[in-house]
């Protein structure tokens, strides 16, 4: 009787292992949720400033009454580049933010007020 007892206590302790490890799992996914739920403003915030930034990189081209061929073939990238910055799909790097501060002749500090 002690060796069932023992497996059965054995089989037990493995089952209260098993249900603790899937009830700290399903807290971690409600808690990773409720945290996404809760950065909604954030991403919405964003979403906007990239906008912003694009719209900034469109209107500064457009004042200097350039193209985006123009400009890609200036700053050495291509015009679908350009054409996702203006868009707000990608960001451009740092280096080409700043090369196309220099193309549109405003300092780089001045592009960035524009986006804030």
């Amino acid at each position: 009787m002690n060796i069932s007892f023992s497996f059965l206590l054995g089989g037990f302790v493995i089952y209260l292992t098993i249900a603790a490890v899937v009830i700290v799992l399903v807290i971690l996914v409600i808690k990773a949720l409720q945290k996404y739920i809760r950065s909604d403003s954030v991403r919405k915030e964003k979403g906007r400033v990239t906008r912003s930034l694009g719209e900034a990189l469109k209107a500064n081209r457009t004042r200097c009454k350039m193209t985006q061929e123009f400009v890609a073939e200036s700053i050495g990238v291509s015009r679908q580049a350009v054409s996702k910055w203006e868009s707000g799909t990608s960001d451009p790097s740092t280096s080409n933010l700043l090369a196309l501060a220099n193309l549109y002749g405003i300092s780089a500090e001045d592009l960035l007020k524009e986006v804030e």
